[in-house]
Order: structure tokens, then sequence, then C-alpha cells
């Protein structure tokens, strides 16, 4: 999928670049796969703030993707390729022989008509989930489980792709795009190839307005606050505001905030690269 530039008609349009949908081939949702989607605009139940920089933006509906892909050696035609306003990635509307529809992550490079299935008779083919254990070494995948019959998990977002390095008994080696090696179990099922949308990251929005389009109001810089609103607020003229730390506390700039004694720590075979 291509980037759109503009001609800089307005100050909003001079460095705008957006996408051009090209692969985009429906612009309703399946009806069938739609939930209403209720904005909290960083309100708790009593009303009160607790997220903040949280509001407005355009109406949404969620579509219901099926990351379980547990429906097994059923084939399913690729009907149409969506956008999704929840997410970064495209989705696929697939149809199953029985015909029951569902919603999937797209993967880059699947087509309109083609077939896709999951479960252990599948091959390894782009679309297509399979367990790890059936999985060719060095193939890219995506959507990986965790757990076995939770559904997908990691690498999820658009353009982002994992790669199964190896086996070790029970366990399958799987490289993350983070650049960490960890340990999924055999029976966690993932999908073949990358995940669509790819040219996601060199979208520019040009101007402030579109970040309210998508219900993110303005963020205001630490040191420009008050000491009662940040640690690193305050002090004479334009202070630097000392040592990069959150909002609680918590330094930034490199401090290590993942617990020493994590369950999952023991499945992390190559920590991801800084």
């Amino acid at each position: 999928m291509a980037v759109k530039k503009f001609k800089p008609t307005t100050p909003g349009q001079r460095y705008k670049q957006v996408l051009r949908f090209d692969e985009i081939t429906a612009s309703k949702p399946e009806k069938s796969l739609v939930e209403p989607l209720h904005k909290s605009g960083g309100r708790n139940s009593k009303g009160r703030m607790t997220m903040r920089y949280i509001g407005g933006g355009h109406k949404r509906k969620y579509r219901v993707i099926d990351f379980k892909r547990e429906k097994e050696n059923v084939p399913a035609t690729v009907k149409t390729i969506e956008y999704d306003p929840n997410r970064t990635a495209n989705i696929a509307l697939v149809s199953y022989s029985d015909g029951e529809k569902r919603y999937i992550i797209a993967p880059h490079g699947l087509q309109i008509g083609q077939d896709i299935m999951s479960g252990s008779d599948a091959k390894p083919e782009i679309g297509n989930t399979l367990y790890l254990r059936d999985v060719p070494y060095g193939t890219v995948i995506h959507n990986i489980e965790l757990k076995p019959g939770q559904g997908a998990k990691m690498t999820r977002s658009a353009g982002s792709y994992a790669q199964l390095m190896s086996r070790d008994g029970k366990y399958a080696i799987v490289k993350l795009p983070s650049g960490e090696s960890r340990m999924v179990l055999q029976t966690c099922k993932a999908t073949i190839g990358m995940v669509s949308n790819q040219d996601h990251e060199l979208e520019v929005s040009g101007k402030a307005g579109r970040a309210r389009w998508q219900g993110r109001r303005p963020r205001t810089n630490a040191v420009r606050m008050n000491p009662v609103d940040h640690p690193m607020g305050g002090g004479e003229g334009r202070a630097s505001g000392g040592i990069p730390r959150s909002r609680k506390g918590v330094p930034a700039k490199g401090y290590k905030t993942r617990h020493k004694k994590k369950a999952s720590n023991k499945y992390i075979i190559e920590r991801k690269k800084k």
C-alpha cells in the first residue's frame, strides 16, 4: 500500500502523508461481525478522570476478529480486504465452506479469492494457521499464541513479523520483532506471513486535528507543569526539569521496569535489543 503526498495548499497539507488504500476492496463492514464500541473519555465508573489525554474522536464500530482460528481443517475463501479503525493492520473477511463468515488479520500478500485453512492439515502458505510444531524452520509468522487455545497475543500490528528459529523439547524458539528470542509451546498456533499495511509507519498526520479525530487530546510537557503536578515541573524560566521520570517518579532513559522475578522470564532466551 503506497503513501500519498499532497500539494502544500494549506499548512495542514504541507507535510501530510496518508495511505492510498489500494488494497482495500470494501467500504462497509459485515453487519453480523460488528459490535458497538463505547468511549470512556479517560473516566472510570465514578466519572473521574483516571487516564489523561483521552477524549473526543470519531465514532467507531468494533470488528470482531477471529484470533483463535479454532475452525480447523475447514477451507475458507477470502472475500474482502477492509480497513479497521481500531488497529493498524488491515483485516480480511473470510467465508468458510459451511457458510460462516469471520474476520482475520490480513497478512501481506493475501489475495481476494484465495483459500486459507487452519489446523494440522494446513500447508505453510500465507494466511494459513498452523501449530508451531508443523511450521518449517525460518518461516515468517505472525499472530502467535502464548497459551494453547488462548488466541493470538503477539505480532499483530501492521508490518510486524516473527521468525521460527528452532525447536527444543516441547518448545519452539521464536525471534520476535523486538529482537527478543523466546520459547513458546509447540502446541500454540501461529499464522504464516507478515502482517499487512507495512507502510503504516510512513504516515504523517500533518496537523493536530487528525490526532483529535483519533481520540487523542494534546499532551502537556512535564517540564512546563507546576511541582504539584509532576516531579519534573517547576523552576524559574525554562528549567530542564532534572532527571527524566514519569509522573509517579519512575525514571526513564534506560531504567529497567520489568520485574526480576516475573514468571515468564524463564521462557526468554535472549533479551530484546536496546
